[in-house]
Protein backbone atom coordinates (compact mmCIF):
# COMPACT_ATOMS: atom_id res chain seq x y z
CA UNK A 1 0.00 0.00 0.00
CA UNK A 2 1.02 3.77 -1.07
CA UNK A 3 0.04 5.94 2.21
CA UNK A 4 1.12 9.50 2.08
CA UNK A 5 1.09 11.71 5.37
CA UNK A 6 0.91 15.41 4.98
CA UNK A 7 2.50 17.43 7.28
CA UNK A 8 5.40 16.46 9.88
CA UNK A 9 4.64 17.38 13.37
CA UNK A 10 4.42 14.80 16.13
CA UNK A 11 0.75 13.30 15.30
CA UNK A 12 2.19 12.87 11.30
CA UNK A 13 5.62 11.47 12.93
CA UNK A 14 3.72 9.16 14.39
CA UNK A 15 1.69 7.93 11.52
CA UNK A 16 4.81 7.79 9.32
CA UNK A 17 6.64 5.53 12.31
CA UNK A 18 3.59 3.44 12.59
CA UNK A 19 2.90 2.23 8.84
CA UNK A 20 6.65 2.43 8.09
CA UNK A 21 7.05 -0.48 10.85
CA UNK A 22 4.15 -2.03 9.38
CA UNK A 23 5.74 -2.59 5.86
CA UNK A 24 3.44 0.06 4.38
CA UNK A 25 5.49 2.13 1.82
CA UNK A 26 5.29 5.62 3.40
CA UNK A 27 5.77 9.42 2.11
CA UNK A 28 5.89 12.06 4.28
CA UNK A 29 5.14 15.42 3.22
CA UNK A 30 5.97 18.54 4.70
CA UNK A 31 5.75 22.20 3.40
CA UNK A 32 8.80 23.04 6.23
CA UNK A 33 12.24 22.50 5.94
CA UNK A 34 12.52 19.56 8.89
CA UNK A 35 9.84 17.74 10.91
CA UNK A 36 8.62 18.56 14.53
CA UNK A 37 5.51 21.32 13.57
CA UNK A 38 4.80 23.70 16.66
CA UNK A 39 7.30 20.95 18.63
CA UNK A 40 11.06 21.90 17.12
CA UNK A 41 14.11 23.71 17.72
CA UNK A 42 15.02 26.14 15.61
CA UNK A 43 18.20 28.25 14.99
CA UNK A 44 18.27 32.05 16.24
CA UNK A 45 21.24 34.69 16.51
CA UNK A 46 23.70 31.41 16.99
CA UNK A 47 21.40 29.88 19.51
CA UNK A 48 19.10 26.90 19.02
CA UNK A 49 15.91 27.27 21.04
CA UNK A 50 12.28 25.70 20.89
CA UNK A 51 10.24 27.63 18.75
CA UNK A 52 7.89 26.95 21.51
CA UNK A 53 7.63 25.58 25.35
CA UNK A 54 6.03 22.14 26.00
CA UNK A 55 5.35 20.08 29.18
CA UNK A 56 5.58 16.54 29.26
CA UNK A 57 4.27 14.50 31.58
CA UNK A 58 5.23 11.10 32.77
CA UNK A 59 1.53 10.19 31.92
CA UNK A 60 2.64 10.11 27.96
CA UNK A 61 3.43 6.70 27.61
CA UNK A 62 2.72 6.81 23.58
CA UNK A 63 5.17 9.77 23.46
CA UNK A 64 7.72 8.17 25.72
CA UNK A 65 7.14 5.20 23.61
CA UNK A 66 7.71 6.34 19.98
CA UNK A 67 10.74 8.13 21.35
CA UNK A 68 12.50 4.79 22.10
CA UNK A 69 11.11 3.14 19.04
CA UNK A 70 13.26 6.02 16.59
CA UNK A 71 16.33 5.45 19.11
CA UNK A 72 15.79 8.77 21.17
CA UNK A 73 16.42 7.56 25.03
CA UNK A 74 14.04 9.45 27.45
CA UNK A 75 16.43 8.30 30.41
CA UNK A 76 19.01 10.46 28.61
CA UNK A 77 17.22 13.41 26.74
CA UNK A 78 14.34 13.99 29.81
CA UNK A 79 15.12 14.78 33.52
CA UNK A 80 12.25 13.66 35.73
CA UNK A 81 10.92 15.02 38.91
CA UNK A 82 8.11 14.82 40.67
CA UNK A 83 5.48 17.43 40.49
CA UNK A 84 6.11 20.75 42.28
CA UNK A 85 4.06 23.89 41.59
CA UNK A 86 5.86 26.98 42.93
CA UNK A 87 4.91 30.71 42.44
CA UNK A 88 6.32 34.09 43.53
CA UNK A 89 3.61 34.59 46.14
CA UNK A 90 5.30 31.50 48.19
CA UNK A 91 2.79 29.16 47.68
CA UNK A 92 4.51 25.80 46.93
CA UNK A 93 2.59 22.31 46.49
CA UNK A 94 5.40 19.26 46.01
CA UNK A 95 4.64 15.69 45.56
CA UNK A 96 6.96 13.37 47.30
CA UNK A 97 8.00 10.26 45.10
CA UNK A 98 5.65 7.82 47.12
CA UNK A 99 2.72 5.59 45.96
CA UNK A 100 -0.23 7.30 44.66
CA UNK A 101 -2.67 8.69 46.15
CA UNK A 102 -0.33 8.88 49.45
CA UNK A 103 1.74 11.47 47.02
CA UNK A 104 -1.01 13.70 46.12
CA UNK A 105 -2.38 13.34 50.00
CA UNK A 106 1.18 14.50 51.26
CA UNK A 107 1.22 17.07 48.42
CA UNK A 108 -2.29 18.95 49.47
CA UNK A 109 -1.47 18.48 53.28
CA UNK A 110 1.86 20.31 53.42
CA UNK A 111 0.63 22.56 50.52
CA UNK A 112 0.99 26.70 51.83
CA UNK A 113 0.05 28.66 52.52
CA UNK A 114 -3.33 27.24 53.10
CA UNK A 115 -5.63 26.59 55.55
CA UNK A 116 -6.42 23.07 56.77
CA UNK A 117 -10.22 23.76 55.82
CA UNK A 118 -9.04 24.20 52.25
CA UNK A 119 -6.85 21.35 52.46
CA UNK A 120 -9.34 19.06 53.27
CA UNK A 121 -12.56 20.54 51.40
CA UNK A 122 -10.03 19.81 48.20
CA UNK A 123 -9.19 16.15 49.44
CA UNK A 124 -12.65 15.23 49.61
CA UNK A 125 -13.78 16.91 45.95
CA UNK A 126 -10.97 15.08 44.61
CA UNK A 127 -11.84 11.89 45.91
CA UNK A 128 -15.41 13.05 44.57
CA UNK A 129 -14.54 13.44 41.24
CA UNK A 130 -12.27 10.16 41.22
CA UNK A 131 -15.37 8.31 42.21
CA UNK A 132 -17.75 9.68 39.42
CA UNK A 133 -14.74 9.01 37.27
CA UNK A 134 -13.76 12.33 36.49
CA UNK A 135 -17.45 12.56 34.06
CA UNK A 136 -18.13 16.10 33.77
CA UNK A 137 -21.03 17.52 32.03
CA UNK A 138 -19.24 18.86 28.48
CA UNK A 139 -21.13 22.34 28.31
CA UNK A 140 -19.52 23.53 32.07
CA UNK A 141 -16.95 25.78 31.87
CA UNK A 142 -13.50 24.94 34.39
CA UNK A 143 -14.48 28.23 36.15
CA UNK A 144 -18.24 27.24 36.54
CA UNK A 145 -16.83 23.64 37.72
CA UNK A 146 -14.76 25.80 40.64
CA UNK A 147 -17.29 27.66 41.87
CA UNK A 148 -20.22 25.12 41.59
CA UNK A 149 -17.35 22.78 43.90
CA UNK A 150 -16.51 26.33 46.34
CA UNK A 151 -13.12 26.19 44.93
CA UNK A 152 -12.64 29.98 45.52
CA UNK A 153 -9.51 30.21 47.96
CA UNK A 154 -5.77 30.16 47.15
CA UNK A 155 -5.90 26.70 45.29
CA UNK A 156 -7.86 28.04 42.93
CA UNK A 157 -5.69 31.41 41.98
CA UNK A 158 -2.25 29.42 42.76
CA UNK A 159 -3.24 26.08 41.25
CA UNK A 160 -6.13 25.12 39.37
CA UNK A 161 -6.31 28.28 37.55
CA UNK A 162 -3.10 28.43 36.49
CA UNK A 163 -2.85 24.58 35.53
CA UNK A 164 -6.14 24.91 33.30
CA UNK A 165 -3.81 27.61 31.52
CA UNK A 166 -0.85 25.40 31.14
CA UNK A 167 -3.02 22.06 30.26
CA UNK A 168 -5.61 23.62 28.30
CA UNK A 169 -3.81 26.75 26.60
CA UNK A 170 -7.16 28.45 27.26
CA UNK A 171 -8.64 30.98 30.48
CA UNK A 172 -10.76 29.08 32.58
CA UNK A 173 -13.32 31.50 32.02
CA UNK A 174 -13.74 29.53 28.78
CA UNK A 175 -11.89 26.42 29.12
CA UNK A 176 -13.97 23.06 29.16
CA UNK A 177 -14.22 21.63 32.48
CA UNK A 178 -14.33 17.81 30.84
CA UNK A 179 -10.95 18.02 29.01
CA UNK A 180 -9.38 19.48 32.29
CA UNK A 181 -10.63 16.31 34.12
CA UNK A 182 -9.41 14.37 32.19
CA UNK A 183 -5.72 16.07 32.31
CA UNK A 184 -6.39 15.78 36.17
CA UNK A 185 -7.83 12.08 35.86
CA UNK A 186 -4.19 11.32 33.98
CA UNK A 187 -2.17 13.01 35.91
CA UNK A 188 -2.73 14.15 39.55
CA UNK A 189 -5.73 11.23 39.76
CA UNK A 190 -3.74 8.38 38.22
CA UNK A 191 -3.18 5.22 40.27
CA UNK A 192 0.51 5.40 38.80
CA UNK A 193 2.47 8.23 40.79
CA UNK A 194 5.31 8.51 37.84
CA UNK A 195 2.45 9.47 36.25
CA UNK A 196 2.89 12.92 37.65
CA UNK A 197 5.86 13.47 37.39
CA UNK A 198 7.50 16.64 35.24
CA UNK A 199 9.68 15.40 32.51
CA UNK A 200 11.56 18.33 31.62
CA UNK A 201 14.02 18.32 28.14
CA UNK A 202 18.00 18.28 28.71
CA UNK A 203 17.90 19.72 25.17
CA UNK A 204 16.18 20.89 22.36
CA UNK A 205 12.89 19.57 21.24
CA UNK A 206 14.12 18.38 18.08
CA UNK A 207 16.56 15.87 19.61
CA UNK A 208 13.57 14.30 21.45
CA UNK A 209 11.11 13.10 18.42
CA UNK A 210 11.70 15.46 15.09
CA UNK A 211 15.60 14.71 14.42
CA UNK A 212 15.81 11.01 15.52
CA UNK A 213 12.66 10.02 13.58
CA UNK A 214 13.46 11.89 10.50
CA UNK A 215 16.70 9.76 10.20
CA UNK A 216 14.63 6.10 11.44
CA UNK A 217 12.39 7.01 9.06
CA UNK A 218 14.89 7.75 6.25
CA UNK A 219 16.46 4.65 7.26
CA UNK A 220 13.60 2.50 7.17
CA UNK A 221 12.95 3.18 3.09
CA UNK A 222 10.24 6.01 4.18
CA UNK A 223 10.39 9.19 1.57
CA UNK A 224 10.40 12.42 3.26
CA UNK A 225 9.91 15.43 1.06
CA UNK A 226 10.29 18.77 2.69
CA UNK A 227 9.57 22.25 1.57
CA UNK A 228 6.26 20.86 -0.44
CA UNK A 229 3.41 22.41 0.67
CA UNK A 230 -0.05 20.30 -0.75
CA UNK A 231 -2.20 22.54 -2.47
CA UNK A 232 -5.04 19.64 -3.63
CA UNK A 233 -6.41 17.00 -2.13
CA UNK A 234 -9.24 14.97 -4.33
CA UNK A 235 -10.95 10.91 -4.74
CA UNK A 236 -8.73 8.78 -7.09
CA UNK A 237 -10.16 5.56 -8.46
CA UNK A 238 -8.54 3.30 -5.60
CA UNK A 239 -7.65 5.80 -3.12
CA UNK A 240 -6.71 9.77 -3.10
CA UNK A 241 -5.08 11.95 -5.13
CA UNK A 242 -2.68 14.31 -3.64
CA UNK A 243 -1.96 17.05 -5.74
CA UNK A 244 -2.66 14.89 -8.76
CA UNK A 245 -0.31 11.73 -7.80
CA UNK A 246 -2.27 8.79 -6.81
CA UNK A 247 -1.70 6.84 -3.44
CA UNK A 248 -4.13 3.99 -1.82
CA UNK A 249 -4.27 5.96 1.33
CA UNK A 250 -3.48 9.80 2.86
CA UNK A 251 -3.10 10.70 6.33
CA UNK A 252 -3.69 14.23 6.19
CA UNK A 253 -1.55 15.56 9.57
CA UNK A 254 -1.78 19.13 8.87
CA UNK A 255 -3.28 21.67 11.57
CA UNK A 256 -7.36 21.88 11.70
CA UNK A 257 -7.66 25.40 9.76
CA UNK A 258 -4.62 23.83 6.88
CA UNK A 259 -6.55 20.31 6.47
CA UNK A 260 -10.18 22.22 6.30
CA UNK A 261 -8.70 24.47 3.19
CA UNK A 262 -7.55 21.15 1.69
CA UNK A 263 -10.97 18.96 2.58
CA UNK A 264 -13.89 21.55 3.62
CA UNK A 265 -16.14 18.34 4.31
CA UNK A 266 -14.24 18.21 7.94
CA UNK A 267 -16.44 21.46 8.75
CA UNK A 268 -15.34 22.39 12.50
CA UNK A 269 -14.25 25.95 12.09
CA UNK A 270 -12.36 26.37 15.44
CA UNK A 271 -11.54 29.24 17.62
CA UNK A 272 -7.89 29.74 17.66
CA UNK A 273 -5.48 30.97 20.85
CA UNK A 274 -2.45 32.93 20.76
CA UNK A 275 0.59 31.95 22.38
CA UNK A 276 3.71 34.13 23.10
CA UNK A 277 7.16 32.03 24.32
CA UNK A 278 9.60 35.31 25.76
CA UNK A 279 13.10 33.93 25.54
CA UNK A 280 15.22 35.94 28.03
CA UNK A 281 19.06 34.96 28.51
CA UNK A 282 20.35 36.50 31.63
CA UNK A 283 23.82 35.73 33.53
CA UNK A 284 25.38 31.98 33.85
CA UNK A 285 24.95 31.90 37.45
CA UNK A 286 21.00 33.36 36.88
CA UNK A 287 18.44 30.24 38.22
CA UNK A 288 15.13 29.37 39.06
CA UNK A 289 14.84 27.70 42.38
CA UNK A 290 12.22 24.80 40.62
CA UNK A 291 13.24 24.13 36.89
CA UNK A 292 9.39 25.10 36.44
CA UNK A 293 7.90 28.25 38.06
CA UNK A 294 4.35 29.86 38.01
CA UNK A 295 5.09 33.53 37.82
CA UNK A 296 1.82 34.87 39.15
CA UNK A 297 2.66 38.48 37.28
CA UNK A 298 0.03 41.23 35.78
CA UNK A 299 1.81 39.27 32.28
CA UNK A 300 3.64 36.34 33.42
CA UNK A 301 2.32 33.01 33.46
CA UNK A 302 4.73 30.15 33.56
CA UNK A 303 8.57 30.50 33.17
CA UNK A 304 11.08 27.36 31.91
CA UNK A 305 14.06 27.43 33.06
CA UNK A 306 16.21 26.29 30.26
CA UNK A 307 20.09 26.61 31.89
CA UNK A 308 23.02 28.97 30.87
CA UNK A 309 20.87 31.46 32.06
CA UNK A 310 17.98 31.24 29.60
CA UNK A 311 14.56 31.77 31.20
CA UNK A 312 11.94 30.51 28.54
CA UNK A 313 8.25 32.88 29.83
CA UNK A 314 5.37 30.89 28.31
CA UNK A 315 2.29 33.58 27.88
CA UNK A 316 -1.05 31.35 26.53
CA UNK A 317 -4.65 32.53 25.70
CA UNK A 318 -5.72 36.09 25.28
CA UNK A 319 -4.97 38.06 28.42
CA UNK A 320 -3.26 41.62 29.38
CA UNK A 321 -0.12 39.94 27.37
CA UNK A 322 -1.41 39.78 24.31
CA UNK A 323 -1.76 43.63 23.93
CA UNK A 324 1.87 44.43 24.63
CA UNK A 325 4.68 44.98 21.92
CA UNK A 326 7.45 42.56 22.21
CA UNK A 327 9.62 45.47 23.71
CA UNK A 328 6.99 46.40 26.47
CA UNK A 329 6.78 42.16 26.96
CA UNK A 330 10.03 41.99 28.10
CA UNK A 331 10.32 44.97 30.07
CA UNK A 332 7.32 43.75 32.00
CA UNK A 333 8.44 40.03 32.20
CA UNK A 334 11.94 41.53 33.15
CA UNK A 335 10.52 43.27 36.21
CA UNK A 336 7.80 40.18 37.40
CA UNK A 337 11.25 38.58 37.26
CA UNK A 338 14.22 40.59 39.28
CA UNK A 339 13.29 38.30 42.95
CA UNK A 340 15.17 35.56 40.40
CA UNK A 341 17.40 37.74 38.29
CA UNK A 342 19.32 39.87 41.01
CA UNK A 343 17.08 42.92 38.79
CA UNK A 344 19.32 41.95 35.66
CA UNK A 345 17.97 43.52 32.52
CA UNK A 346 18.18 40.86 30.10
CA UNK A 347 21.37 40.79 27.76
CA UNK A 348 19.82 38.88 24.77
CA UNK A 349 15.65 38.25 24.52
CA UNK A 350 13.75 36.62 21.83
CA UNK A 351 9.86 37.00 21.45
CA UNK A 352 8.20 34.13 19.29
CA UNK A 353 4.50 34.70 18.64
CA UNK A 354 1.99 32.26 17.40
CA UNK A 355 -1.42 33.77 16.75
CA UNK A 356 -2.90 30.24 16.03
CA UNK A 357 -1.30 28.21 18.05
CA UNK A 358 -3.65 25.94 19.31
CA UNK A 359 -7.49 25.42 18.90
CA UNK A 360 -9.09 26.71 22.15
CA UNK A 361 -10.25 24.12 24.38
CA UNK A 362 -13.45 25.66 25.20
CA UNK A 363 -17.10 24.16 26.53
CA UNK A 364 -19.09 21.97 24.56
CA UNK A 365 -16.31 21.75 21.67
CA UNK A 366 -17.39 19.25 19.01
CA UNK A 367 -13.78 17.49 17.92
CA UNK A 368 -14.15 15.12 14.59
CA UNK A 369 -13.02 12.03 14.58
CA UNK A 370 -10.51 9.90 12.61
CA UNK A 371 -12.71 9.00 9.78
CA UNK A 372 -13.71 11.69 6.94
CA UNK A 373 -16.51 11.95 4.07
CA UNK A 374 -13.71 9.08 2.32
CA UNK A 375 -12.92 5.84 3.52
CA UNK A 376 -9.55 6.60 2.21
CA UNK A 377 -8.57 9.85 4.08
CA UNK A 378 -7.74 10.04 7.92
CA UNK A 379 -7.39 12.50 9.84
CA UNK A 380 -4.49 13.21 12.56
CA UNK A 381 -3.29 15.85 15.03
CA UNK A 382 -4.42 17.06 18.90
CA UNK A 383 -7.25 18.76 17.95
CA UNK A 384 -8.61 14.88 16.37
CA UNK A 385 -7.98 13.23 19.97
CA UNK A 386 -11.36 13.90 21.44
CA UNK A 387 -10.24 12.98 25.02
CA UNK A 388 -7.49 16.00 25.75
CA UNK A 389 -6.76 19.64 24.83
CA UNK A 390 -3.86 20.57 22.41
CA UNK A 391 -1.19 18.35 23.94
CA UNK A 392 2.02 16.26 22.44
CA UNK A 393 0.68 13.24 24.06
CA UNK A 394 -2.79 13.72 21.96
CA UNK A 395 -1.08 14.31 19.08
CA UNK A 396 0.60 11.05 18.92
CA UNK A 397 -1.90 8.68 20.12
CA UNK A 398 -4.30 10.41 17.19
CA UNK A 399 -1.18 9.31 14.77
CA UNK A 400 -1.03 6.06 15.69
CA UNK A 401 -4.77 5.47 15.56
CA UNK A 402 -4.99 7.24 11.95
CA UNK A 403 -1.96 4.94 10.92
CA UNK A 404 -3.44 1.52 12.10
CA UNK A 405 -6.82 2.58 10.71
CA UNK A 406 -4.87 3.27 7.23
CA UNK A 407 -3.41 -0.35 7.46
CA UNK A 408 -6.44 -1.68 7.93
CA UNK A 409 -7.95 -0.20 4.35
CA UNK A 410 -5.37 -2.38 3.09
Amino acid sequence: MRLAVIGGGWAGIAAAVEATAAGTEVTLIEAGRVLGGRARSVSIDGRTLDNGQHILLGAYRDTLALMRRVGADPETLLERRPLAIHDRSGFCMALPAWPAPLHLAWGLLTARPLSLREKLRTALWMDGIKRRGFRVDPDCSVAEWLDAAGQTGQLRCHLWEPLCVAALNTPAERASARLFANVLRDSLGSPRSGDTDLLLPRTDFGQLLPQPASRWLGQHGARLRFGQRVRSLSPGDHGILVDGEAFDCAILATAPQHARRLWPEIGNDFAYEPIATVNLEFGPKTALPFPLLNLDGRVGQWVVDRGNGILACVLSGQGNWSVLNDAALVATLEEELRDYTGNQRAGWNKVIREQRATFSARSGLERPKAETTHPRLLLAGDYTWADYPATLEGAIRSGLRAARLALSRN
